[in-house]
């Protein structure tokens, strides 16, 4: 046998090993994108310590900037910084923000929804018809009357209700300097809720006393979401920022492998 057929041979076993060889799945980048939404009476900047945890670890992390002035335009907002993303997007809601990434999650960029002590209504629901009905014995927010069509928290009581565990200076520098909420968004009804068709968690705060912990039970049960309890006030992204940060991570990693 001529030695350039014994190296046809071989060549030809070679290819048939390899053919018959399963090729090894290969390991799965975590979600790179991070999009912040902030709830009512905050604005982007209470994201602060989260982002500088979450950047230290190489995450791309952008804070929209809500108007507040009703879910459409707060959808609209948070569409603008999810076309600025270059891939896959994790979408993070605090409180009146749940609302926002429900619908905003739409978006073929989001591959998971975060949850932080947030409203996550089902299609046609608002947080309206979330809180028309509170559990027996809940504390009531001390929202005041409407003022030309916006809401405020009494800044005497909303270091109790809203920061309860953010060091007193904080606390008061985050009522006088909330932002006011519109009437208007807590009207809005969601078209097709995104928890529906991608994963989600959620971060419940079993010392919450503006969406009280058993409503947050009730509306992450129903959207099948990984679920952590954490002992905090509503303000849990300023007074355990590491908990928060380490949920998100967790989904950036969960939604990676889905």
């Amino acid at each position: 046998m001529s030695t350039i057929t014994k190296l046809s041979m071989t060549i030809a076993a070679l290819a048939l090993s390899a053919a018959t060889v399963p090729t090894l799945a290969q390991p799965t980048e975590p979600v790179r994108n991070i999009v912040l939404v902030h709830g009512a009476f905050a604005d982007g900047s209470s994201w602060a310590k989260v982002i500088a945890i979450l950047q230290a670890k190489g995450y791309n992390v952008t804070a929209v900037q809500n108007p507040l002035t009703s879910l459409a335009d707060d959808v609209a907002a948070t569409n603008r910084a999810l076309a600025l993303q270059k891939g896959p997007v994790i979408l993070v809601g605090h409180s009146w923000a749940g609302a926002v990434i429900t619908e905003a999650g739409n978006d073929p960029k989001v591959v998971g929804l975060v949850y932080v002590a947030a409203f996550a209504p089902d299609k046609g629901e608002s947080v309206s018809t979330l809180i028309a009905n509170p559990p027996p014995g809940a504390p009531q927010p001390p929202i005041l009357p409407p003022q030309d069509g916006y809401l405020f928290l009494d800044k005497a009581k909303f270091p109790a209700s809203f920061a309860g565990d953010v060091k007193p200076d904080a606390a008061a520098f985050m009522a006088d300097s909330q932002v006011p909420w519109g009437v208007e968004a807590l009207n809005g009804k969601i078209n097709e809720p995104a928890w529906k068709t991608k994963p989600s968690w959620y971060l419940l705060t079993t010392e919450d006393k503006m969406i009280p912990p058993d409503a947050q039970r009730m509306m992450s049960k129903r959207t099948g979401a990984t679920v952590i309890e954490v002992k905090g006030s509503h303000a849990i992204y300023v007074s355990r920022p590491q908990d928060v940060a380490a949920l998100i991570e967790k989904a950036a990693q969960g939604a990676a492998r889905k």
